[in-house]
């Protein structure tokens, strides 16, 4: 059940929505002032009232009902508490009836959402700074899809640029076709790698040719492109698959070559497109924004004519609700100029394309460059956490059965948490120590909460069936009120495009389920008291399980 929307339905304030009631409620910092509260500060203005003589007001109104037992006003806040006893059966009843479905809904039904994220470059390795792009879209699709929309994922490949010219002279200088077939990606890039470093104006130019004639049809050209896409995406898939990550198109910026004419036909029908020193722009100064290149002097296209064409393409292929980018914050101005271009061609569904934007990974030395080989492979990174977690796992529970695929979900887990357990704007300073550690607010922590509540239920041996009219302590209520958040907090991920809501959420709950098992008996209780807890054990395993899910992170019966 909704607590909050219950509560909002109630409350009538004049001038103010439902809706705007609904977003102001919060969980207060300490649960004897309630279980809800309702800051009436922002209300002020609107009803010229002092924020404490609306809170009063609205508490002499307020009927208390089978589901809220009391309101109090306190220094401005109106404070719900909630009927413990119907709480705590209304919401395991929820939980062990919807299992693994437990907090999805179908707000989404009948709208699609577009996630552009990851978007890999062809011919260059995964590395760590592509990390956060990749877990955090694929948190995003998850979420949505819960939440019951069709969710479509895209990796916007980078197909397209001058880069695959250089690939094709280094290769043509100094590959080899079974080294190269047989180092796969990392051969590639090892080639990339020494172009850069041993580029003469000679071969600056002889890469231009070969890009050329890749745009031009020439077969040698595309058929080595082709090649380097194949080993890409081979290589790609397999990190993909490990990290849970799904998608339902790999159309990158090659795919729209053929449809950005029509785009910059329209730019100029409608008096869009302007020349300045050759290229053609459309003019945003008046918005506070540089010009949007659309053209270069050369003709040759960029990055915002690809994302115009791909913009409208998805639009009138999925006809999306919401189209996002889940891109770094060093594009911000990008999206600003690219969303306000379509915005000025009266593209009225521009308002419904949102940039994620998410924080950078550095080393602890400086900035990674793929150019100059200085970087860290994520598969490095995964295959560090996995060893790390295998042998924690093997100093605490040496004689464990399949100690290789648990440590392998931990480690995953590791990485994935690290990368989403923050706000996503955050910037990330990489280092392996922090990422490989098993202590704190981690994913391990969870994953091993539920394997102690796992361990309880198996000791049991019995169904869990909880009891009716029972009234939960302290302990047993911080579970049940936590567990009953979980809906609530999935749709607030979704709205705020923030997965880290979720990854808190879940150490939240496993820290309140670990001081509720260590300070109440579960199997040595009796009677209802046992039935209620071993119950709560339960919904609270399925809740997180529920939420490390929708993070892409599994969980182990035992560790």
């Amino acid at each position: 059940m909704d607590y909050k929307q219950h509560i909002a339905k109630k409350l009538v304030v004049d001038g103010v929505s439902e809706a705007e009631i609904y977003s102001a409620i919060a969980l207060p910092p300490n649960s004897d002032m309630g279980d809800y509260a309702l800051p009436c500060f922002k209300f002020a203005k609107v009803l010229r009232k002092s924020p404490v003589a609306i809170a009063e007001e609205l508490k002499n109104v307020y009927v208390c009902d089978e589901t809220i037992s009391e309101v109090s006003a306190v220094n401005g806040y109106l404070n719900f508490k909630v009927n413990k006893t119907g709480l705590a059966e209304a919401t395991l009843k929820e939980v062990l009836d919807a299992g693994e479905n437990y907090g999805s809904s179908e707000t989404g039904k009948g709208k699609t959402i577009c996630i552009d994220y990851s978007s890999v470059n062809i011919a260059k390795p995964f590395h760590i700074g592509h990390l956060s792009t990749t877990v955090i879209g694929g948190a995003l699709y998850k979420i949505f899809g819960f939440l019951g929309y069709k969710v479509v994922g895209i990796n916007h490949l980078g197909d397209y640029g001058t880069q695959f010219g250089k690939l094709i002279c280094a290769y043509k200088r100094w590959g080899n076709r079974d080294d190269v077939q047989k180092g796969g990606i990392h051969a590639i890039n090892d080639l990339y790698v020494r172009f850069n470093t041993e580029a003469t104006p000679e071969m600056e130019a002889e890469a231009r040719e070969y890009f050329r004639l890749i745009e031009s049809g020439d077969k040698e050209a595309n058929e080595l492109f082709e090649w380097f896409k194949s080993l890409t995406l081979e290589y790609v898939k397999v990190i993909y698959e490990k990290l849970n990550i799904t998608f339902d198109s790999y159309a990158g910026e090659r795919f729209y070559t053929d449809k950005m004419q029509s785009v910059i036909d329209e730019l100029r029908e409608k008096n869009l497109l302007k020349s300045s020193e050759g290229a053609q722009i459309v003019d945003l100064e008046e918005y506070g924004m540089p010009p949007c290149l659309i053209l270069r002097s050369d003709g040759a296209s960029l990055y915002a004519t690809r994302d115009l064409a791909a913009a409208e393409y998805r639009k009138k292929t999925y006809d999306f609700y919401k189209c996002l980018y889940v891109v770094a914050y060093q594009q911000n101005l990008h999206f600003k100029q690219f969303f306000k271009v379509l915005e000025l061609m009266g593209k009225e569904w521009a308002k419904d394309l949102v940039h994620v934007a998410y924080g950078m990974v550095s080393l602890e030395d400086g900035a990674m460059s793929t150019r100059k080989g200085k970087v860290v492979w994520l598969e490095d990174v995964i295959a560090r956490c996995e060893e790390k977690a295998y042998a924690v796992i093997d100093e605490k529970n040496h004689g464990l059965e399949n100690k290789k695929e648990i440590a392998q979900t931990v480690g995953l887990g590791a990485v994935i948490f690290g990368a989403l357990y923050n706000n996503k704007i955050k910037d990330i300073t990489f280092s392996y120590d922090k990422v490989l550690s098993f202590e704190g607010e981690t994913s391990v922590y969870v994953q091993y909460t539920c394997a102690r509540a796992n361990s309880v239920l198996l000791k049991s041996g019995v169904k869990e069936k909880p009891p009716k009219g029972y009234e939960p302590n302290a302990q047993e209520f911080e579970v049940i009120k936590s567990i009953a958040a979980f809906p609530e907090t999935v749709k607030d991920a979704a709205d705020k495009y923030e997965p880290s809501v979720i990854a808190r959420y879940a150490v939240d709950l496993a820290q309140k389920y670990n001081k509720f098992y260590i300070d109440c008996k579960i199997l040595t209780a009796e009677g209802e008291t046992k039935d209620f807890r071993l119950a709560l054990t339960r919904a609270a395993l399925q809740t997180l399980k529920n939420a490390l899910k929708l993070l892409g992170i599994g969980v182990p019966e035992k560790m």
